[in-house]
């Protein structure tokens, strides 16, 4: 019986392009006490993979956090499927505000200690015990009153291409780093203001908000759904939109425009720019913003020394790679010396 993925990359999207077929990209987490995460990861391997959905999807005692994409004419049968399991029954499905049939090229499906890296070691806290969850017209509301303060619970990368207007945006590398700053900040106010907050689709949002009401904060507030859901009801019920830029996402997309502001700019040269790559050189991977003339001078990488790597072999490279753990602790996404625009 087939439990991981046997296709590349590569081979999944020629297949993609025969099939001619549009799929959705769309997203969904749900805590609930799983006791045996193993077979209920496996169980979703083998629906899933009957019904072609790509992605990834993290499994843990403590719930699913499932970012995937599926065929359009098959999402009724997924949909089916989630509603047959009693705690994701009617579960929200957030859909993707831009569409891209390559947003996922693997089905991925990992048992974790937990849906989402929070570093945390307290287990005193109930997760299920969360904020108040706001509509999109009831958050644009909050945000007017000034006894409000809106914090952005994504990390550096991703709220320096888009944020809510007068919201406070840590420049935080993880999401574990931002629970710490922001009490430290507030903690003078944990009774008298409204803690407003909003992520990209209210996962980080649910933890975070049960978390500072077990710290003491007695108004705590969250954007039901995240900026997807946001986008989604700005868009259907004619709400304005206090969103500007872009969205981050963690797909080949690497991000939805939600308005036409374009709020950062080129890492490498100052210009007007939101578009985050990766450099080429593989060795070095690093998450940067790059504007098209920056891309075509300097071959895609952030500095003129990986742009000599990438003129080497592939046998070159590779052994410059040897022995080297590329992860978060060594190539911080967004983090460079080389990149002189980096606020």
């Amino acid at each position: 019986m087939q439990l991981y993925n046997k296709l590349s990359a590569a081979e999944r999207a020629k297949l993609i392009d025969e099939a001619g077929e549009d799929r959705l990209t769309i997203s969904f987490y749900q805590y609930y006490k799983i006791q045996n995460p193993t077979l209920f990861r496996n169980k979703l391997f083998i629906e899933w993979n009957e019904l072609d959905v790509l992605g990834r999807t993290y499994v843990a005692n403590e719930g699913i956090n499932a970012q995937i994409s599926v065929p359009a004419k098959k999402f009724l049968a997924l949909k089916a499927q989630l509603d047959a399991i009693s705690f994701l029954n009617d579960i929200r499905l957030n859909v993707a505000v831009e569409q891209d049939n390559k947003s996922f090229l693997k089905l991925k499906i990992k048992v974790r200690d937990k849906i989402v890296a929070d570093g945390l070691n307290d287990n005193t806290f109930d997760v299920t015990d969360k904020g108040v969850h706001l509509s999109a017209k009831e958050f644009n509301a909050m945000l007017e009153d000034p006894n409000t303060v809106c914090v952005d619970m994504r990390n550096h990368y991703e709220s320096e291409i888009g944020h809510f207007d007068g919201a406070r945006t840590p420049d935080v590398d993880t999401f574990r780093d931002s629970l710490d700053i922001i009490e430290e900040d507030l903690k003078e106010h944990k009774e008298d203001k409204n803690l407003l907050m909003y992520c990209t689709g209210g996962i980080r949002c649910e933890k975070a908000s049960a978390y500072y009401k077990h710290k003491g904060f007695k108004n705590v507030f969250q954007l039901e759904g995240g900026i997807i859901e946001y986008t989604r009801q700005v868009k259907e019920e004619d709400i304005e939109n206090k969103f500007k830029g872009k969205n981050f996402v963690f797909d080949h997309r690497r991000a939805e425009r939600i308005s036409d502001d374009v709020i950062s700019k080129c890492h490498q040269c100052g210009k007007p720019c939101d578009t985050h790559t990766n450099c080429a050189n593989e060795a070095c991977h690093l998450l940067f913003i790059q504007c098209e003339e920056c891309r075509i001078e300097t071959e895609n990488t952030c500095s003129k020394e990986c742009q000599e790597v990438i003129q080497l072999s592939y046998e070159e490279q590779k052994a410059l790679r040897r022995g080297k753990q590329a992860s978060n602790k060594i190539f911080k996404k967004g983090r460079s010396e080389t990149l002189k625009y980096k606020n």
